[in-house]
């Protein structure tokens, strides 16, 4: 039951997973949607006891089937961004971050899956692009990550031609990882989300910012070198003889460097 909001942030363990609750306007996303998952996703990143993410939509019938351009005639244009900004919030938090697709994924909603690191699609999901249809596009995300992950040819064919997918030929061409029964696309994704919280979060965070780096340039090398720096380089033996040795105005101990 949606209690007023767009978001429904649940938690298992050290697992998030995000709900787009409008299942009555196909998991649209409007701004304050936007609004909400960015807020969401923020504190996500900032919460060190949360170690993986999902995002998902209410219901089993839409994943989200993109924007609520109806909204958009008295928005701020910085509002109508806010789609992007989730994307570009889920690209570069140093966490895995998966969508479990329970329906349609169309325009936003496809790009909304591609951002994320991996893809579970139940086997009634259905993928499609058709901005061209409806006098809209993406030449952002939905186009260069969606090159990325299935080719140029067919990231065109999706673009251009606006057919839809079903789960098991989104599989077929790489645009999802894997699928299951409808009735076990969450059980599944929290099985995922386990195994992942398995492994190194500073090998993952800096895996995701490699992959992410030809698009970011110097910004992703700076997130990176960011993140690391406050979770591991702070902590060295060796940072911490040279600031001593700086606050005692005397030489480091070279010794120290290197532990």
């Amino acid at each position: 039951m949606n209690d007023g909001a767009d978001i429904r942030v649940e938690r298992d363990g050290g697992t998030t997973t995000w709900v787009i609750d409008r299942p009555e306007a196909g998991n649209k996303v409007r701004p304050t949607t936007a609004d909400q998952l960015a807020s969401a996703l923020r504190e996500f990143r900032a919460d060190p006891s949360q170690r993986v993410g999902i995002v998902t939509g209410a219901g089993d019938k839409f994943f989200c089937i993109g924007g609520e351009h109806d909204e958009l005639e008295n928005v701020e244009p910085s509002s109508a961004l806010g789609l992007v900004e989730v994307y570009e919030l889920i690209d570069t938090i140093p966490k895995p971050v998966i969508a479990a697709v329970n329906g349609f994924a169309v325009g936003g909603g496809n790009v909304l899956h591609v951002v994320c690191d991996l893809t579970i699609a139940a086997e009634h999901a259905v993928f499609r692009q058709v901005g061209p249809m409806v006098g809209s596009f993406d030449a952002g995300f939905g186009t260069w990550y969606l090159e990325q992950v299935i080719g140029r040819k067919r990231a065109k064919e999706l673009w251009y031609l606006n057919r839809k997918y079903s789960a098991q030929q989104a599989l077929e061409i790489g645009l999802v990882n894997e699928v299951v029964p409808s009735d076990a696309l969450r059980e599944r994704t929290l099985v995922l989300a386990a195994e992942l919280q398995k492994r190194g979060p500073l090998a993952l965070a800096g895996l995701k910012a490699a992959f992410s780096a030809q698009h970011h340039g110097v910004v992703g090398q700076a997130r990176v070198a960011h993140d690391q720096l406050l979770t591991h380089y702070l902590t060295t033996e060796e940072s911490q003889e040279l600031s001593r040795a700086f606050g005692e105005k005397r030489d480091p101990d070279p010794q120290a460097f290197g532990r």
